[in-house]
């Protein structure tokens, strides 16, 4: 339904840009703007909790993020699970899901136990759906619900012209999110103007609030500001405007 003011959005995407160049300003080396960037998560997820958003997903690391040097992957991946052995207490008591997106096969044996134990750890909870990007390209996970479709189908599980936008989002790393998965706000952070192949699909749309913030200074008012200009929007989904 199209209308005027938007309200609270359901689930919020952020790309949280802007660490390296953060730390470049004030001559340190890029991991510490990782390293403070990373404090900046759960004022958020506490903002998003205050307003009453549902969803929330991270675009914590990207499929072409692999190319990185060594040493700020490894820091990435401590960050990673410091913040999962510190904070997945704190997400129980607010029954707050976690849930993972992403190719996260690939990452190391240690990473992935801390992850799995702490997904399974709040797999129950239903308040709020905290969303970590890992090892995620769109690109990616639309070939391979493309694939998984194809296989469906010559097992015969499928046929061709079943394939509607709807099955097709059952295929999606998304889908765990059910009617939760199309995303309402897109917020990134630094001043870059681009999607950077994340969650393409669920973001069709989606509105867009492009921050000159960089990433290690976003504080929960800048959330809320972000949900503030949200709600002053009419989407129409192709419609006419109501003031029209």
């Amino acid at each position: 339904m199209s209308g005027v003011g938007l309200g609270i959005p359901k689930h919020v995407a952020i790309i949280m840009d802007g660490n390296g160049r953060w730390s470049q300003r004030r001559g340190h080396p890029r991991v510490f703007g990782h390293v403070r960037g990373a404090t900046r998560v759960k004022g958020v997820v506490e903002a998003a909790l205050e307003l009453g958003v549902h969803s929330l997903t991270l675009y914590a690391f990207s499929t072409e993020n692999w190319l990185r040097p060594e040493q700020e992957k490894r820091v990435l991946w401590q960050l990673l699970k410091k913040y999962l052995i510190r904070h997945t207490q704190d997400l129980e008591k607010e029954n707050i899901r976690l849930n993972v997106i992403g190719e996260w096969e690939k990452l190391s044996g240690d990473v992935r136990e801390i992850l799995e134990r702490s997904v399974q750890k709040l797999s129950k909870n239903d308040r709020f759906y905290l969303n970590f990007a890992l090892s995620y390209g769109s690109k990616s996970e639309i070939t391979r619900a493309s694939q998984k479709f194809a296989q469906d189908c010559v097992l015969g599980l499928r046929q061709p012209n079943e394939l509607t936008s709807e099955l097709m989002e059952q295929y999606l790393w998304t889908s765990v999110l059910g009617p939760l998965a199309q995303v309402d706000l897109f917020i990134r952070t630094s001043g870059e103007y681009r999607l950077s192949n994340f969650m393409l699909w669920q973001s069709a749309y989606a509105e867009f609030v492009f921050l000159e913030t960089c990433w290690p200074d976003f504080q929960p008012k800048d959330f809320k500001r972000a949900v503030e200009i949200y709600g002053q929007r009419e989407r129409r989904f192709g419609a006419l405007s109501q003031q029209e």
